[in-house]
């Protein structure tokens, strides 16, 4: 068990490891993503700077980052515990890559991808409304929170009903991804707050 726990984690980082994001840019313009506008190896970064194309590319290829590390690790356990890991592994991954200097991105796709494996239904609701902030607000820093933040509320709420139950270390990982999301977007946070976040279509400078 404790061999398989942490082969899943270090297979889940690693790949979770690969920036599609930094890839991409520099496969399309010989540039460093992180250098460029926001300075986030992401999709909403990537589509300041690349483009509709490279952005939707991004997304899915990160997103998928977080899903395949937990389908092979349901395929060789049914412990919670080793599919949390593994989750947990791939956003860790994401954020602190080890192939390019520990400077990744802030987990967001990743995190869909993990959530939408683990709690669906819960992420479903949480997605709707986070897609719907973002076309009335334009701000995706604004979605990725509520996405975050709503995710574990939505668990808990279907957790009420008879028909759903999920295991509490699916719990735990939403609540923690939360605290984490909320973290890694602190400098979102207070340009929100100051009315000085950039919005979806605006390029920097």
């Amino acid at each position: 068990m404790i061999v398989l726990f942490f082969s899943v984690i270090l297979f889940s980082y690693l790949l979770g490891s690969i920036s599609f994001s930094y890839l991409i840019a520099k496969k399309i313009k010989k540039i460093d993503i992180r250098s460029q506008g926001s300075g986030n190896a992401g999709a909403t970064n990537t589509l300041r700077v690349l483009g509709v194309g490279p952005a939707v590319t991004v997304l899915l290829l990160d997103v998928a980052k977080g899903v395949l590390p937990i389908v092979v690790a349901m395929l060789l356990s049914d412990e919670p515990l080793v599919h949390v890991a593994a989750g947990l592994g791939a956003i860790i991954g994401h954020n602190w890559p080890v192939y390019f200097g520990f400077r990744g991105g802030k987990g967001v796709a990743t995190s869909i991808g993990v959530m939408a494996t683990l709690l669906l239904l819960p992420a479903l609701a949480s997605g709707i409304i986070a897609i719907g902030s973002i076309v009335m607000t334009r701000y995706v820093s604004l979605g990725s929170l509520l996405f975050a933040i709503l995710t574990p509320i939505a668990a808990l709420l279907f957790m009420i009903m008879p028909s759903f139950t999920y295991p509490l270390e699916y719990i735990f990982l939403s609540i923690f991804l939360a605290i984490m999301s909320v973290w890694r977007h602190r400098t979102n946070v207070s340009r929100l707050l100051s009315g000085t976040e950039s919005k979806l279509g605006k390029k920097h400078a």
